[in-house]
């Protein structure tokens, strides 16, 4: 995990509150947060934590991932994957089986370019890389069934 880099955190929630058109007590109200508190991260005075960045992302309506980055809690491109699933997982024009494959097939492609599965993604689930597929391209019901002993 890298190290925090709170001033360059601070100078951008600063910046992001700004361009909301909050003020300093606004946002820490919004956020269930302190104004010294906030004042203080914004200064980079403060470390916060995930669940404080959480609430100030809800907050400014910005994704708390992009702080997690600026925060140096999350790497660039676990956020870029996170924020891909997190789309795909939110699109109201399609449905679960439809979502699961495609989450499917997006893990198949970073597998083949030498990528790790993406978080979430077991052996064995639903949402795994390997599992199969239908003749028209939708999963395979994979789940499992109670079979028969054969005798």
């Amino acid at each position: 995990m890298a190290s925090l880099n709170v001033g360059n955190l601070g100078e951008y929630l600063r910046e992001q509150r700004r361009t909301a058109q909050l003020s300093l007590r606004q946002l820490a109200d919004a956020a269930g947060v302190s104004n010294p508190y906030l004042s203080q991260i914004e200064r980079g005075l403060r470390k916060p934590s995930a669940e404080v960045l959480q609430q100030v992302a809800k907050a400014l309506r910005i994704s708390a991932e992009t702080l997690y980055v600026r925060a140096g809690i999350l790497d660039e491109r676990e956020r870029d994957e996170l924020e891909t699933r997190a789309v795909i997982l939110a699109d109201p024009s399609i449905n679960e089986r439809q979502k699961s494959v495609l989450l499917q097939i997006y893990d198949s492609f970073r597998k083949e370019n030498g990528f790790e599965d993406g978080p979430g993604t077991d052996e064995g689930s639903a949402s795994g890389a390997d599992a199969p597929f239908n003749a028209d391209g939708g999963a395979a019901d994979t789940s499992s069934k109670p079979s028969k002993p054969s005798h």
